[in-house]
């Protein structure tokens, strides 16, 4: 089971956005959680981040979400963050209380697409700070996907005003100038923060450059993520951007939009860490041809790897 250490502003390496196992017919895949689980770890995850929006969140039931968060804190022995965000403050908060009660390191909020203004940004999150007490959590910031665009002297704000606000799960693109603002500030005597990254790894890299503490992601191919970070904080950078080239035609074909979960999903079940590919409905079925060119990709890919050995 996952040590119950909460999540601190320390927190750094690859938190995998964990996938949602199915069945051929839709139903949670209970044993494939675990070998999911196992799989990440082996591969190097720091951390997973379950029922995000790649975990097909919005697709569950109340009942079927709490399940998903004892099998995976019970299996775990890395932290767990869990995404909680919904359309109001008492859902949140209930689905809290079942992750930290199931021993969660914390939990992850997006802002609704309602807001507009900066003031409301900021209401909103303190909002969501006093709601959930003592419980640490991670602001995600998402805007391709939330219409939400947060300026780094908001997230400024939100972090001086709620302490309990320890990470920032940068997803913006682009968004490398963020990062940088946001570590310039905390030159200049800011608290600092957790900064992990998503895009599916797309710009790990520059991330990394810019002061991130890594991943909070996912592809099909979680080590590379992991490697590259580690070889990173060595200083290794040419090593790094050896390997991180030598997964971009896949990680870039797996970015595709209402395709890539159904990618991601194809290759975990290839590599045995989920037996089923099942996206739920409503999802994407990969096609015959689209099949072929991710098993190109991998061919491909496995040959630049073995060169790199």
């Amino acid at each position: 089971m996952v040590d119950p250490k909460l999540l601190d502003e320390t927190a750094a390496g690859v938190f995998t956005i964990a996938a949602t196992p199915f069945l051929p017919d839709g139903a949670l895949d209970l044993e494939s959680i675990d070998t999911m689980v196992d799989f990440y770890e082996a591969k190097g995850a720091t951390g997973l981040t379950i029922l995000g929006m790649m975990g097909e969140a919005g697709k569950l039931s109340a009942k079927e979400s709490s399940i998903v968060i004892d099998r995976v804190t019970t299996r775990a022995s890395v932290p767990v963050v869990v995404g909680v965000s919904a359309a109001g403050l008492a859902a949140i908060k209930a689905l809290t209380d079942t992750a930290m009660e199931r021993a969660a390191a914390g939990v992850m909020v997006a802002p609704p697409s309602t807001l507009r203004t900066d003031d409301q940004i900021i209401g909103y999150f303190q909002m969501v700070a006093e709601v959930l007490g003592d419980v640490p959590w991670v602001l995600q910031d998402f805007p391709l996907i939330t219409d939400v665009q947060i300026s780094p002297r908001v997230i400024r704000t939100i972090m001086d005003t709620c302490p309990t606000c320890v990470m920032l799960k940068h997803e913006d693109w682009p968004g490398l100038e963020k990062i940088s603002t946001l570590r310039k500030h905390e030159a200049e005597g800011a608290r600092r923060i957790s900064i992990l990254c998503g895009n599916g790894g797309m710009f790990l890299l520059e991330e990394m450059i810019r002061g991130a503490d890594g991943a909070m992601t996912g592809f099909a191919y979680p080590e590379m993520m992991a490697d590259v970070a580690r070889l990173m904080k060595a200083g290794e950078e040419a090593r790094a951007r050896d390997l991180f080239d030598a997964y971009l035609p896949l990680m870039r074909y797996e970015q595709q939009p209402g395709l890539g979960l159904a990618i991601r999903k194809h290759i975990l079940a290839k590599r045995g860490a989920i037996a089923h590919a099942t996206v739920r409905r409503p999802g994407t079925v990969l096609s015959p041809a689209t099949i072929a060119e991710v098993e190109t990709l991998i061919a491909r890919q496995d040959a630049r790897l073995a060169a790199l050995a």
